[in-house]
């Protein structure tokens, strides 16, 4: 009888839930990736984060802070904090707007288009070492797959 209750336990005890979690599968790969762009843009002083931050201001030009935080899906809590060593540096200015007192313009300065050329080559290294191993199309499919996460018809920052 004891080894009929064992097994019916073993049977009915629950699927690992993390084979099947989109949430962990993504930000397990995320986490990956992410330290290893950070590992190489560490010799230009950039994380990751920061460097796609100063990418989108040089592509976009001076945007209000929330309009950053739609660019990149981030909440701007979080953005406000990764913005303040970008402003500590000198590599953006974050001042209030002139046209409407409670938002926040963030621009890129002269030295952070600098930092972020510096770390160009770095982010194309490791882009293309990416590439080579995991595929130019199966990254550019991730890229579309990701993308599409974003039209989900979630709100994960409303207010």
């Amino acid at each position: 009888m004891d080894g009929y209750v064992l097994e019916e336990i073993m049977s009915s005890a629950p699927t690992d839930l993390g084979d099947l979690c989109n949430n962990l599968a993504l930000r397990k790969a995320a986490r990956y990736l992410g330290a290893t762009y950070d590992k190489a843009l560490g010799p230009a002083g950039l994380r990751a984060t920061q460097f796609s931050i100063l990418q989108m201001l040089n592509a976009h030009g001076e945007v209000t802070i929330g309009g950053l935080a739609d660019m990149i899906a981030m909440d701007r809590t979080t953005l406000a904090s990764n913005l303040k060593p970008l402003a500590r540096e000198g590599l953006v200015t974050v001042e209030t707007s002139a046209a409407d007192r409670r938002a926040r313009i963030v621009a890129i300065t002269r030295e952070g288009l600098s930092r972020m050329n510096e770390a160009l080559p770095l982010w194309e290294a490791v882009q293309a070492r990416f590439e080579g191993s995991f595929g130019a199309d199966e990254a550019a499919r991730m890229r579309a797959s990701l993308k599409a996460v974003l039209r989900t018809g979630f709100e994960p920052w409303a207010e």
